[in-house]
């Protein structure tokens, strides 16, 4: 990692042009920087996106479960200590005590709202981020919380003109694991299939003994877990502070906006878009990163006002 990683915009940080010789290794490693960014986006995205796509909830909380999977993970990983495994047991467990949290949510607060209009929606998602933020500073305080990096994970892979660390490449083939294990739930599925008709006909799912609210708390559990498994996994590399999510969110909205409202593909696409994008402008023009995603998203508008891959 890079010098001040930890206080960068990104979750990577490169010495910017004029510092640095730019090189084929070294823009084919920034590129690749930019396909891990991207992974990461994907994955809290896709909770997003599942979130919306089939319960028609825009969630502002969902950068704040982002974090609270970060701390979650945190904790597990400190109260079994150092041994080897430690951070593979955080990484499965966050993500549950995440959806549980979801769950509480949904059952108390969300359910009676999904009849209404989404400004409400917004109100309410928007008061848990707020709460979410202030009960992370009160029970792990305003400090930086970190892990060490897996054991088996330090180091390296080899390129040749360039070397890439062991743990992205994991992130790269484990991201994509989930998002193939995701869209096999959700598209090839009997619980899939109640799901998606439960959104185009809730009435209808209802009259065949199913409890459409049931299978709702379970979506959101599920679409708010994956941004919990997030926030696990890029635990060890940036660390867990109190207001991570907030422009994770931001990024979040607009890799939906470009990659279009509810769709499964899009959110992996626009992920990918806004990762290699921020990755390739903190390598040229570092001060203009928000710039180009924001241009890129304005163009997407233009071209396609319902994203790329939009259905709605």
């Amino acid at each position: 990692m890079g010098r001040n990683d930890r206080s960068s915009p990104s979750i990577f940080f490169l010495l910017p042009a004029e510092e640095a010789f730019l090189t084929t290794g070294l823009i084919l490693m920034q590129l690749l920087n930019g396909v891990v960014l991207g992974m990461i986006y994907v994955l809290i995205t896709l909770g997003l996106t599942i979130v919306f796509g089939m319960l028609n909830v825009i969630n502002f909380a969902h950068g704040a479960v982002y974090a609270l999977g970060a701390y979650f993970a945190f904790s597990v990983a400190t109260l079994i200590g150092a041994w080897s495994g430690s951070f593979w047991i955080a990484v499965l467990v966050a993500p549950f005590m995440v959806a549980l949290v979801g769950a509480v949510i949904e059952v108390v607060l969300l359910r009676r709202m999904y009849d209404v209009v989404h400004e409400y929606q917004i109100l309410l998602t928007f008061g848990l981020l707020l709460v979410i933020q202030e009960l992370i500073i009160v029970v792990w305080g305003p400090i930086g919380k970190s892990i060490p990096m897996p054991s088996q994970l330090v180091g390296v892979l080899d390129f040749g003109v360039f070397a890439f660390p062991l743990y992205r490449v994991f992130l790269i083939i484990f991201i994509t694991l989930v998002c193939f294990g995701v869209w096999l739930l959700i598209e090839k599925t009997s619980y899939g299939a109640v799901i998606r008709a439960g959104v185009d006909n809730r009435d209808m799912v209802n009259c065949l003994g199913i409890d459409i609210y049931r299978v709702f708390t379970i979506v959101f559990a599920f679409g708010v877990g994956l941004a919990g498994l997030a926030g696990a996994l890029i635990l060890p590399m940036r660390g867990a502070q109190p207001l991570m999510g907030d422009s994770v969110l931001l990024i979040s909205f607009v890799v939906v906006v470009i990659g279009g409202m509810g769709s499964f593909a899009g959110a992996i696409l626009g992920g990918l878009i806004v990762g290699v994008v921020e990755s390739m402008m903190i390598l040229f023009w570092p001060q203009g990163t928000m710039i180009c995603i924001f241009a890129a998203m304005a163009l997407v508008i233009l071209i396609k006002p319902k994203g790329l891959l939009g259905l709605r």
